[in-house]
């Protein structure tokens, strides 16, 4: 694998993962438009783990004050203290990853088999439409408001990921929207909720690795160009969303998707 190669899927990964346009999505569809197939599914599936990782970094790196403060809230108990409203927000974080990783051991032997592109663009549109619906309800919760309801109906959104093309933002933008919080709670409650689903499953992967000694330079350049980039997207879409809609994000996933459609129809690739 060319380190070349590793740095733009790293970018491609950093950049989507924490936009509502589905980062397995784009790393496949990435793959296919430049015929980038030289590693093995394995290979392959770590490579994406890792570069998923990277992600996680520099999502905690401009999350770090909530993080630590949720952290420090919902182990109060252990000081002696009670549990507060960010103590109960911190354990609604963990149990959201509860489908998500139930569905991942489940079904480990076949979420390699859904990353067809005609899938992917098709689910790019039908989960685009689906968050252009729910953006457009009224903004009324903000995240003090977090609930174990919420968590396990959002985290329901994240199990839905799995499929690329879906997007684990877009899905629980979507459902977190649908219960009616608003566009800047519901970004930072989905960035938050990913940590613990990106950690669980990296780590539940990365144990399973046999990673070559010469592919370590190109996953670890691929690791660090996706620890800068989701830095950006996360800075990028918390800023974006107190003053915008998602209707971009809604407009990227519809067009992308019907131009991967029509690159099938016309066999250009």
């Amino acid at each position: 694998m060319e380190i070349l190669h590793a740095i733009v899927l790293g970018i491609v990964q950093g950049l989507s993962e924490f936009l509502p346009i589905s980062s397995s999505g784009h790393l496949e569809l990435t793959r296919w438009l430049f015929g980038w197939d030289s590693l093995d599914a394995d290979l392959e599936t770590s490579f994406d783990v890792a570069v998923h990782m990277g992600t996680l970094l520099g999502a905690i790196a401009y999350l770090r004050h909530d993080v630590l403060k949720y952290l420090a809230a919902g182990f109060a108990p252990l000081r002696g203290q009670p549990l507060d409203a960010d103590g109960r927000i911190a354990w609604y974080l963990v149990a959201s990853a509860g489908p998500a990783g139930i569905t991942g051991v489940l079904l480990k032997d076949r979420i390699a088999d859904l990353d067809s592109i005609a899938m992917i663009a098709v689910m790019l549109i039908v989960f685009g439409l689906l968050l252009g619906i729910a953006d457009r309800l009224p903004e009324r919760r903000p995240l003090d408001e977090f609930s174990l309801r919420d968590a396990l109906l959002m985290g329901l959104g994240q199990a839905l990921a799995l499929q690329p093309g879906v997007s684990r933002s877009g899905a629980t933008l979507t459902v977190s929207r649908f219960v009616g919080f608003e566009r800047d709670a519901a970004a930072r409650l989905v960035f938050l909720m990913s940590l613990p689903v990106i950690a669980g499953a990296g780590v539940f992967a990365l144990a399973d690795a046999n990673i070559p000694s010469n592919f370590w330079p190109p996953f670890l350049w691929g690791m660090a160009a996706s620890a800068v980039t989701g830095w950006f997207a996360v800075w990028g879409t918390l800023r974006l969303v107190r003053s915008r809609t998602f209707a971009p994000f809604v407009t990227y996933r519809v067009i992308a998707g019907f131009v991967v459609l029509g690159i099938l129809a016309t066999n250009w690739r």
